[in-house]
């Protein structure tokens, strides 16, 4: 009778143990994924005002277009893939209010960038491809998230086999910035998600990868 009540005490406090180790290595491993997001979004402040810059640069000064498209390039790949890391952490971490708020930063920061493409690609006559990506980062339906990655699948295909042929920039199109909104209105954009191809050509439906590759050749 003694052993058995020992037995048990034991098991309580081996089940306490265990249960605490493991609120305590979810605690550090949920402060280690948003210690990694706010360090990219501290890296984005610089980028934004780099790109802030860039863009008045080229308003008063003539650069080397091929260095400029170089850099551009470089930029947009750096995006691309701080899109597809951000939104693994944002994917394992609840979002609230502060992380919707540095998300902004990075939609800022997007928005900046794809004018600048605009802006070189014109000014050099390049004949690369900005492929903007918009869709709802704030409570999207059940299709609309089934869409959504359906969408960002093909996306990362086409990005694997043109490279850097295509400037891809995800944009969320919901997070009630000025700016973005402007730009939507512009080209007429009306639901979540769609793709825009070199500034012309909406897309709301695909079935197949084709059906962006065909705008790109």
């Amino acid at each position: 009778m003694v052993n058995q009540k020992y037995i048990l005490l034991y098991a309580l406090i081996l089940t306490f143990v265990v249960f605490n180790i493991g609120i305590f290595m979810g605690y550090m491993l949920e402060s280690s994924r948003i210690g990694e997001i706010n360090k990219l979004y501290l890296e984005a402040e610089m980028e934004l005002l780099d790109q802030r810059i860039q863009k008045d640069a080229l308003e008063i000064i003539d650069f080397d277009c091929d260095a400029m498209v170089e850099e551009n390039i470089k930029f947009a790949d750096k995006i691309y893939e701080e899109a597809l890391l951000i939104q693994r952490y944002e994917d394992a971490n609840k979002i609230n209010k502060d992380v919707i708020f540095q998300h902004k930063r990075y939609d800022l920061l997007r928005t900046l960038f794809w004018i600048n493409s605009m802006r070189i690609k014109e000014k050099c006559n390049s004949n690369y491809h900005n492929i903007v990506y918009f869709y709802k980062y704030n409570n999207p339906s059940i299709e609309q998230e089934s869409k959504q990655r359906f969408f960002s699948n093909l996306l990362s295909q086409i990005k694997e086999k043109f490279g850097n042929e295509i400037m891809l920039i995800p944009i969320a199109g919901d997070n009630d910035i000025s700016s973005i909104n402007l730009l939507l209105g512009k080209y007429d954009i009306k639901e979540l998600p769609v793709i825009l191809i070199d500034e012309e050509f909406l897309i709301y439906d695909l079935e197949k990868r084709e059906d962006i590759e065909k705008y790109l050749v």
